[in-house]
């Protein structure tokens, strides 16, 4: 504790803001987004394709649609969009309490996902900014708020679900409500230098004429597509395997996440970065991801088994996503700063999270489907077997451009080495 009380206070005060903001952010989304899919599957009868739909719209409208959120960010400043976001997210949550059916679900989806991309970028290039050369640090202390959202938000959730899911999406309005008047007072604005409104495509191709960027966003769709599961695979997975009382399982499954990342994400930030270098860490925390999905492929149901080995599984498999998803990001965060040289590094950022955007999209159908059809066929080892094939290829394609030199964050930073926001990176070849 005193490391991280530590750690905190070493940073500037907007660095602070906004790790805390991000815990806000958190447990307002996840008061309410791991009973979603119980909540469209139940009350609202929805079958398992469009749930993953909803699920794979709203990913899709932030994470497609970060390349909007990105280039407005670097235009307009950091704090107009985080403020928007917030306020945007508000009324999608607040949606969610009245929609009933699937349009409506669908809108209320999106509108809670463009908010993210109106924010996300926003936040990541401002702390970026703030952190200078102590990126990869600040981003592993902003991973410990991320994850403590993540592990308050579905036990205050589930309290608030046990009245009636609708309760549990107002008390999310209600926190995004708060965040956003907070924000708008104590949050300073962002001296970020705005590009002329004629520049824009420009800028965009600059953006997509970065190769290494571009196949690393296509390499990575595959972390993304795991880590998400924890919303749509694990908890259908749960609904299988305690029906009826799936809610008090799912919340274990966001405990277990956040805790393994509150208490172990500075650690293991440091045994990686005093290791391996950027292209290595994200290689091995690739592996760990696909490797979370053995436990249920091992142990895909209940049949012939306690049912408490079953559920074991799948408290495992959110557990190690959360020790790879610890050990990806930080690394990850810093070489998209340092691909981008330092120049329109939320353009950038959009850029990267509209690629994995259509992946995360694509991947969520396919999961949905697959699980249903896996189910009905008697197979239920099969959606599993299937993410571990992703995560294993991802960490492949990871392998290849580590080879090729396309994840050498050193290398892309020397070439602007006049600028002085550029940063040093912890651990060697970062």
């Amino acid at each position: 504790m005193r490391d991280f009380i530590a750690s905190f206070r070493s940073f500037d005060g907007p660095s602070r803001i906004l790790m805390v903001n991000q815990f806000g952010i958190n447990l307002g989304f996840y008061m309410l987004m791991p009973y979603l899919a119980s909540y469209l599957g139940g009350p609202l009868g929805m079958s398992a394709w469009a749930i993953g739909l909803v699920l794979g719209v709203r990913s899709f409208s932030q994470q497609g649609m970060f390349i909007v959120g990105g280039t407005l960010a670097d235009r307009l400043g950091y704090k107009p969009l985080i403020l928007a976001g917030c306020l945007l997210r508000t009324a999608g949550f607040a949606l969610l309490v009245f929609a009933q059916s699937l349009p409506a679900v669908l809108f209320a989806a999106a509108a809670t996902g463009f908010a993210g991309a109106l924010f996300n970028p926003a936040v990541r290039a401002y702390l970026a900014a703030d952190a200078r050369e102590r990126r990869v640090d600040a981003f592993a202390l902003f991973n410990v708020f991320y994850q403590a959202g993540i592990l308050i938000g579905p036990l205050a959730g589930l309290a608030l679900a046990t009245v009636d899911f609708r309760v549990s999406a107002a008390g999310a309005a209600l926190v995004f409500a708060a965040l956003t008047a907070l924000q708008l007072f104590a949050l300073p604005q962002h001296g970020v230098k705005r590009a002329e409104p004629t520049a824009l495509r420009s800028d965009w191709r600059t953006v997509a004429a970065n190769r290494s960027l571009l196949l690393f966003a296509v390499a990575m769709i595959g972390s993304y597509v795991l880590s998400f599961q924890i919303y749509l695979a694990l908890p259908l997975q749960a609904a299988v395997l305690a029906p009826g009382s799936e809610a008090m399982l799912v919340a274990a499954l966001f405990v277990v996440s956040g805790l393994v990342a509150v208490l172990g994400q500075l650690r293991i930030t440091r045994w990686f970065a005093g290791r391996w270098g950027s292209g290595r860490c994200l290689i091995i925390g690739m592996t760990i991801l696909a490797a979370a999905f053995v436990p249920l492929i091992a142990v895909p149901d209940a049949q012939g088994l306690p049912a408490v080995a079953a559920m074991g599984a799948v408290v495992v498999s959110a557990a190690v996503l959360a020790v790879g998803s610890a050990a990806v990001f930080p690394f990850e965060m810093d070489l998209l700063v340092s691909l981008s040289r330092q120049r329109l590094v939320a353009t950038h950022y959009g850029f990267y999270n509209t690629i994995v955007g259509v992946g995360i999209l694509v991947g969520n159908l396919a999961t949905g489907s697959i699980f249903q059809a896996a189910r009905d066929a008697g197979n239920g080892a099969l959606v599993w077997v299937g993410l571990f094939s992703i995560g294993i290829v991802s960490a492949c394609a990871l392998y290849r451009l580590d080879r090729g030199g396309h994840l050498q964050t050193r290398s892309a930073e020397s070439s602007d080495s006049g600028d002085s926001g550029r940063g040093e990176v912890v651990g060697a070849g970062r």
